[in-house]
């Protein structure tokens, strides 16, 4: 009962919005299916003082959703609010979204994941270990650029790795992920030639990726000599 009340006060925040503006779901659609970030960027603006806060809650939305990639949104960021503030007002709004996602997916289908990984010892081993050791993975497949961000949501609801793990390994993997395909994104629209912003943020995520892989494996390391 608890699960299809949610549903429908899901269903009910829609309606409201559709009934408050019914030019908005159409028109946001249109837009999140073209992908053209010049257009969003524009949308966005024209919402003025409130530009702020309405990219807050698209960008949160379509990590949410996992769907269109969140370049589309992170880099309109950064030609609205400029590279800092864009990239921090992007990774923010991202993992509020995905944990939004986590929370969503978790609540419906924890429940019936936990029945089939009982059923089968390989899965209760892979479901075991992410509950220990699922901060490291799922911090460093954050921190890969262009990975699609539903596929992990969905995998770390349906793991063992708490809340907590998931929320602060998603922040802080998301800040190189986004900065590169922020930097990519508003470098090319703009022409910006000088590569020395893009390359300093990519040699920092190569350090940050290998870091957590050596810290990985001698943690599970240590964990098999215990």
């Amino acid at each position: 009962m608890v699960k299809v009340a949610a549903a429908l006060a899901i269903v009910l925040l829609v309606l409201v919005i559709h009934l408050a503006n019914p030019a908005f779901f159409p028109h946001l659609i249109g837009l999140l299916s073209r992908g053209d970030i010049k257009e969003t960027a524009v949308y966005i603006a024209s919402f003025g003082p409130w530009a702020i806060l309405f990219s807050f809650l698209l960008t949160l939305f379509v990590n949410a959703l996992g769907f269109p990639p969140a370049i589309v949104f992170s880099t309109a960021n950064t030609l609205i609010f400029g590279i800092f503030w864009g990239i921090l007002l992007s990774v923010v709004a991202e993992t509020v979204g995905v944990t939004l996602s986590f929370v969503l997916l978790r609540f419906f289908f924890r429940d019936a994941a936990e029945k089939i990984i009982s059923k089968h010892k390989t899965l209760a081993n892979l479901d075991k270990y992410s509950g220990k050791r699922g901060f490291v993975v799922m911090l460093i497949a954050r921190m890969v650029p262009y990975f699609p961000s539903i596929l992990l949501n969905a995998l770390g609801a349906i793991s063992a790795m708490s809340m907590r793990d998931y929320v602060i390994s998603s922040f802080v993997g998301k800040f190189p992920s986004t900065g590169i395909e922020a930097i990519i994104g508003h470098d090319t629209i703009t022409h910006h030639e000088d590569p020395t912003r893009l390359i300093v943020v990519c040699i920092l995520a190569v350090l940050l990726i290998v870091g957590a892989w050596i810290y990985e494996k001698r943690a599970a390391q240590k964990a098999s000599e215990t």
